[in-house]
């Protein structure tokens, strides 16, 4: 288990992040349309995974935002945000704000996504939600970067998963 913080108060999570140079787990979460999307269906593109609480927080919107923005016209690499929040929540969410260039995906049906990644919140105010973290995965499938942001409430290091990204 590993430990971040929200409001510097002490969290637990359910786990660890895949260890870099691992192969990722396969998961099947939601899309927006209900479709459920597994992490082979971009085999063969680098995926970036922005794992967020949920869409509904500024710190996780603005992560999005700034995803989208860097995934501008990028064939080769797709940017994957999973949250807690329903589909139908993450479509009008892209909508309103004009987010053409990330998927996002819901862990509505299972957290096994969660447990399997490490991000399970387990105690604290979010318990049942995920913590903030990055996962960069190769055409491979194979884990190249990861980052559990340390404070909840913090963004990511977004140049450096881009950076692993290439």
């Amino acid at each position: 288990m590993a430990t971040v913080k929200l409001k510097g108060n002490p969290v637990t999570t359910s786990g660890e992040l895949p260890e870099v140079g691992s192969q990722a787990p396969d998961f099947s979460l939601p899309d927006k349309s209900l479709q459920n999307v597994s992490l082979g269906d971009f085999a063969g593109k680098k995926r970036l995974l922005n794992i967020v609480p949920s869409l509904d927080t500024p710190t996780c919107a603005t992560s999005t935002r700034k995803f989208n923005q860097s995934f501008a016209g990028r064939d080769d690499a797709v940017a994957l945000v999973i949250s807690a929040d329903l589909p139908f929540a993450q479509g009008r969410f892209c909508e309103s704000e004009g987010l053409e260039n990330v998927v996002t995906l819901s862990l509505m049906r299972s957290k096994q996504f969660a447990k399997d990644y490490g991000v399970l919140l387990v105690d604290g105010p979010l318990a049942g939600l995920t913590a903030r973290a990055v996962v960069v995965i190769d055409g491979d499938g194979k884990v190249v970067y990861t980052q559990l942001v340390e404070e909840i409430t913090e963004e990511p290091d977004y140049d450096a998963a881009l950076k692993a990204l290439g």
